[in-house]
C-alpha cells in the first residue's frame, strides 16, 4: 500500500469524527511516513511499518477527548426504533438508578484510594517533621543535660526518618501505580466507547 492509498483509507475510517481532528491526524501520519522515506526507506516500506488503517484509526480515536469521542460515536450511531426508545423510557426506574450507583460507587472508591495515599504522605511529613525536631532536641539534650537520654533521642529521631524515607518511596510507588491504572482505565473506556472506525 503507498501513501496516498494509506490516508484515503484512513480518512474513511476517520469519517465520522470532526473535520479538523481528521485533517490533523492525516497530517501526522503523511509526515510520519514523508520522514521514514527521508531516511531511507520506499515509500511501501514506510507505510507497512506504521501498519494498517484501521489500526492507525484506533490509536487516533483513543488519543481523542472523551467528549470529542461520545460526540462522533452518537452521530455514528443509528438512530434508536420507537420500541427500544419506549423499553429505555419505562426501564429507567431500574436501570437508571443502577447505573447511578455504580456510578457512585466507582468514583467514592477512586476517592478512597486517594484519601489514603494523601494520609500516608500526611504521616511521612510527620515523621520526617520528628526526625528533624527529634535531631535538633538530641544534640541540645547531649549538650545541656544527660548524654544517654540525648543518644536515645538521637536514634529514635533516625529511626523516624528511616521510616519517612521508606514512607516516601511506597508513597510514590503507590501513586504512581494509581495514576498508571487510572488511565489505562480511561484508556479502555475510550477503546469500548470508540469500537472500530467506520468506514462509509
Amino acid at each position: 500500500m503507498n501513501k496516498r492509498e494509506f490516508l484515503e483509507q484512513l480518512q474513511q475510517y476517520l469519517s465520522d469524527l470532526p473535520q479538523q481532528d481528521v485533517e490533523q491526524s492525516l497530517q501526522y501520519y503523511a509526515e510520519m511516513i514523508d520522514d521514514r522515506i527521508e531516511d531511507g526507506m520506499t515509500e511501501y516500506e514506510a507505510v507497512e511499518q506504521i501498519g494498517l488503517p484501521e489500526d492507525a484509526a484506533d490509536r487516533i480515536r483513543v488519543e481523542l477527548p472523551l467528549p470529542t469521542l461520545m460526540r462522533a460515536k452518537a452521530r455514528s450511531a443509528r438512530r434508536p426504533k420507537a420500541w427500544e426508545v419506549v423499553l429505555l423510557v419505562l426501564g429507567s426506574p431500574v436501570w437508571l438508578p443502577i447505573l447511578l450507583s455504580l456510578v457512585i460507587i466507582i468514583l467514592s472508591l477512586y476517592i478512597v484510594v486517594w484519601s489514603l495515599l494523601l494520609s500516608l504522605y500526611v504521616v511521612d511529613f510527620a515523621l520526617a517533621a520528628s526526625c528533624i525536631a527529634g535531631l535538633g532536641l538530641s544534640v541540645w539534650t547531649i549538650v545541656e543535660h544527660d548524654l544517654m537520654h540525648g543518644l536515645f533521642l538521637l536514634g529514635a529521631s533516625l529511626v523516624c526518618g528511616g521510616f519517612a524515607i521508606l514512607l516516601f518511596l511506597l508513597s510514590k510507588v503507590l501513586a504512581k501505580a494509581v495514576c498508571r491504572g487510572t488511565v489505562a482505565a480511561v484508556r479502555k473506556c475510550k477503546k469500548r466507547i470508540a469500537g472500530k472506525g467506520n468506514v462509509s
